[in-house]
């Protein structure tokens, strides 16, 4: 099986050069399905992601149902991408003022791509003028003053 000329192009691959390596193993669709457009590659997207926000995000769309949500628990989350509280709330907040994902405590929604990714500097300053601690964070601070004393 060979691929449209066009896409070989666009890629600099050579039309003779891109043929089907394993016949016996074509992806196919059955039962569940999710997926991430094309533009999350190509328009920016997964460069502006750090890699536990990545991770967060990618299993997000797989556990997703068709319309992008899903219910996992933050403590299974992290046992499954072996994340800390603190990574797993980080990067969950990225994803969010990222306007990646929805999250209203308990449901996720992996949303329909914005226009343009936000850059880091775009995502630094919204979260200053939003001021929030984590929990995790808020936890630790408090935690030190008391061990101190």
């Amino acid at each position: 099986m060979t691929f449209p000329a066009a896409a070989m192009v666009r890629q600099g691959i050579g039309y003779d050069k891109k043929k089907i390596l394993d016949d016996s193993r074509i992806r196919r669709i059955d039962g569940g399905f999710s997926f991430i457009p094309h533009r999350f590659l190509v328009d920016g997207f997964l460069a502006s992601l750090q890699q536990q926000e990545l991770l967060l995000y990618v299993f997000l769309v797989l556990a997703a149902d068709r319309y992008g949500l899903s219910y996992y628990s933050y403590d299974r989350i992290c046992s499954l991408l072996q994340l800390s509280t603190e990574q797993y709330i980080t990067a969950r907040d990225a994803l969010i003022k990222k306007d990646l994902i929805a999250f209203n405590g308990t449901l996720f929604q992996v949303l329909e791509l914005p226009q343009k990714p936000l850059s880091r500097s775009a995502v630094c300053r919204r979260s200053k003028n939003e001021n929030p601690v984590p929990i995790a964070q808020f936890i630790q601070q408090s935690l030190k003053g008391i061990c101190h004393e």
